[in-house]
């Protein structure tokens, strides 16, 4: 009976046991990824001459690199819904490279896709269910706010290729100066500039700049008001736990 009980427990928690046995090699990985890209934009391979047998090695080459991204991202949901908010910080800061700022928050259920392009300033929140897909960089201020899933994309397949391409670079990343609000359910696009102190109502779809400190909403968004320009307050890591 023991043994079944250990088993059993042994069961529920053995992506967790993996998971913690593959932390070295996990950052590892990131850190590579990230010289890689460095280097060449959007190239995680070398390129091959075109030979069978150099084709066949290129195969085996996608194929664990499409088992890793595969894990990455499955073993992502999951550090997003670890009901510790401690817990979750030291696995994005010091395993996924994720640039925190003190007293910033990243509420449960937060999707991050190129986690070591990511960074977030002192103080912001980030909302539950949020997905911030940094695969071309996401820059967020000092004391931003954002409400419950909030999606950032930075990346997306080009229609007019002829192989539907993803044709992005480092021009399509997204900036977010202090003090913006992001409401729910809001949705921005990529080389979009947030400036200080803006507002996007809850469901707006954000694909052009929007000046600081102005109201936006709507799909697309655009300006229906203006913002104070006097504000002071700073966020100190209030959270709730557990969440």
């Amino acid at each position: 009976m023991n043994l079944v009980i250990v088993g059993i427990i042994l069961l529920m928690f053995m992506k967790w046991i993996i998971f913690i046995l593959l932390l070295p090699f996990i950052k590892i990985w990131y850190k590579t990824k990230s010289k890689i890209e460095n280097k060449k934009q959007n190239n995680l391979l070398s390129s091959l001459d075109g030979s069978n047998k150099e084709s066949f090695l290129k195969k085996i080459r996608l194929n664990l690199f499409r088992f890793i991204a595969g894990y990455l991202r499955y073993m992502d949901f999951q550090i997003g819904l670890i009901p510790s908010h401690f817990l979750r910080n030291f696995v994005y800061k010091n395993i996924y490279g994720v640039q925190i700022g003190k007293h910033s928050i990243i509420y449960w259920g937060a999707e991050i896709r190129s986690p070591h392009k990511l960074l977030i300033g002192r103080g912001s929140i980030i909302g539950d269910k949020s997905i911030l897909d940094a695969r071309n960089g996401i820059k967020i201020g000092r004391n931003v706010n954002f409400s419950s899933s909030v999606h950032i994309y930075t990346e997306h397949h080009d229609h007019r290729d002829p192989l539907f391409k993803s044709n992005s670079n480092n021009t399509f990343r997204v900036k977010i100066d202090d003090r913006v609000w992001v409401g729910p359910n809001v949705t921005i696009l990529h080389s979009v500039h947030l400036g200080e102190g803006a507002v996007v109502a809850a469901g707006a779809v954000v694909t052009k700049d929007v000046e600081s400190y102005s109201i936006v909403a709507g799909i697309p968004a655009k300006k229906i008001g203006e913002r104070n320009k006097n504000l002071i307050y700073e966020f100190n890591g209030d959270n709730l736990p557990f969440y």
